[in-house]
């Protein structure tokens, strides 16, 4: 007890008088600080073990705000946020964050013919019918994800056909023209522009 308030009081009277005055002698003072620091390194190594096991068993998704509560009743007792933190930052535990999922519904990457880019990313039209633009997006659901492929005509920015899919076959593009083409009667020279298809009529 005398030793804990002389640590205590370190900043506040000077620890030669403050042991003079308890009775304390010096040598006795630096030998309990040694087993305190000691002991307290053997409760932050059970804490890190703690932790390991936590994030093991989370797959290394909890981060100090989770892993307080789950470590604390592991541990038996109440301990603070911020000294999790800390022990997750210096042992390397921080969570993991999960890449967010990316739908992909262009790859580039392939060995078939590359229709020249007849737009040329000029996006305005004079008339209707002249320039069509066709791409593909996905939309999450309650279900899982909808593919959807539309086809707009870049004169009035109408949409003029589309199609559906839970899955991305290589003809929903395809289908969706078939759709634009049942509403329209393009004429001869018209563009149909896609990152996966381009046809001029």
């Amino acid at each position: 007890m005398k030793y804990a308030w002389i640590h205590e009081n370190r900043g506040v009277y000077p620890t030669p008088m403050m042991c003079d005055l308890l009775g304390v002698s010096r040598s006795g003072l630096f030998a309990a600080a040694k087993r305190q620091g000691s002991e307290r390194r053997v409760r932050e190594a059970e804490v890190v073990e703690a932790i390991r096991r936590a994030q093991q068993r989370h797959k290394g998704r909890y981060g100090r705000r989770r892993m307080t509560p789950e470590v604390s009743e592991a541990m038996g007792h109440s301990i603070n946020q911020k000294r999790i933190g800390r022990l997750m930052r210096e042992h390397g535990l921080g969570s993991r964050k999960r890449r967010p999922f990316r739908v992909r519904t262009t790859d580039s990457r392939h060995g078939q013919p590359i229709a020249p880019n007849l737009l040329e990313r000029y996006f305005g039209a004079t008339m209707p019918d002249q320039k069509w633009l066709a791409d593909v997006t996905c939309v999450p659901t309650d279900e899982g994800w909808l593919y959807v492929a539309f086809v707009l005509d870049l004169f009035a920015r109408k949409l003029i056909g589309w199609a559906m899919s839970e899955a991305m076959p290589q003809d929903l593009t395809i289908e969706a023209l078939k759709v634009a083409l049942g509403w329209r009667d393009p004429p001869r020279g018209m563009i149909h522009h896609s990152e996966l298809l381009a046809i001029t009529s």
